[in-house]
């Protein structure tokens, strides 16, 4: 096989034309116009010299055998310059992956208005839809009407089905609502996780920290109607940063009802008793709450037990539950954020 100037293409092999030449040269026969292509793969593999200032003197024919090798390892070189091109591959395509990255996020970043509910519960259904890793989601204001509660449960349900981690996130007045407080014990049961605030926090539902939906603080609508519908990926990460920051300030729940103190043990809580219980349900480290505190680990083992020993609960878990179930709590979280304003 030749290129386009007569010459043998790199790899190619030795053509029965040129084969044949060969064998000519070696009769000593001559060499005419027709056999110029052939002629070049004879030089290109080594097997024939032309002596370039007399072109009419015929070819002479070279050992097959050393051009043979000089053409294997020709070729072994070729290769393995190929290798390392073809292994070079997948870290190119990584490093520039980088930066067509970086564009998508700017080509895609942005921020859509959706001006009605409707609006945007169709957005928020569609994107947890497709939702493969997480929805974080934010309700100050408690859940909205059974219809919707209706139509969650079910899309809420194949998320968790595909492995989806869910938490929601309410305003702590949802705890006497008993259409949300029978929704959340349903769904609580199917793995979404819940916990409530007393304090402010702002609404949003962030999926896949990739996309997020905010309250309308641009447009002057009512918030509870209008929202944003954000892709950029910065703003993403700092809306999920404030849900995080809420969810670590806020109370496990698990749909129940607020309960009073046990009968016959309505003792005055100390202020260290409450500070180990915000700790405990927030899930923090006794050793970190010990030394927080001023106390040793003994110390605080023997107050956590006599806390058990108050609500009859077995286990740590069943304590802060007892605890986020408890007026009490109302009383020490607002009094740590008054004292937070201060």
């Amino acid at each position: 096989m030749t290129g386009g100037d007569g010459s043998a293409r790199p790899g190619a092999p030795l053509s029965e034309a040129a084969r044949a030449l060969y064998a000519r040269v070696t009769r000593g026969e001559p060499v005419g116009p027709g056999d110029t292509g052939p002629l070049g793969e004879l030089v290109a593999w080594r097997l024939v010299n032309v002596d370039p200032d007399r072109p009419a003197a015929p070819p002479v024919a070279l050992d097959p055998q050393e051009a043979g090798r000089r053409r294997l390892d020709d070729e072994l070189r070729d290769l393995a310059a190929r290798a390392a091109r073809i292994a070079a591959i997948p870290a190119l395509g990584d490093e520039l992956g980088l930066h067509f990255e970086r564009a998508k996020w700017r080509s895609g970043s942005g921020s859509e208005f959706l001006a009605g509910r409707e609006q945007v519960a169709a957005r928020i259904a569609e994107a947890v839809e497709r939702s493969q890793d997480e929805v974080l989601t934010a309700l100050p204001w408690g859940p909205a009407c059974q219809e919707v509660l209706a139509e969650s449960t079910d899309r809420d349900t194949r998320a968790l089905a595909r492995g989806v981690r869910l938490r929601t996130l309410f305003g702590d007045g949802v705890r006497d609502d008993a259409g949300a407080r029978a929704w959340a014990t349903r769904m609580a049961a199917r793995g979404t996780r819940f916990r409530t605030l007393l304090s402010p926090f702002q609404r949003c539902v962030v999926v896949d920290r990739r996309q997020a939906f905010v309250s309308d603080h641009v447009v002057g609508g009512d918030p509870e109607e209008t929202a944003w519908h954000v892709m950029d990926r910065a703003f993403v990460a700092f809306v999920a940063e404030g849900f995080e920051d809420a969810w670590r300030r806020a109370d496990i729940w698990h749909g129940d009802p607020r309960r009073a103190v046990p009968a016959g043990r309505e003792g005055e809580l100390t202020e260290r008793q409450r500070e180990i219980l915000i700790d405990t349900a927030a899930g923090v480290d006794q050793r970190i709450t010990a030394r927080r505190l001023g106390i040793g680990l003994r110390t605080l083992t023997k107050e956590l037990s006599l806390l058990r020993a108050r609500w009859g609960a077995p286990t740590l878990a069943a304590l802060a539950y007892q605890w986020a179930l408890s007026p009490e709590r109302l009383a020490a979280t607002g009094r740590r954020e008054g004292a937070g304003r201060e």
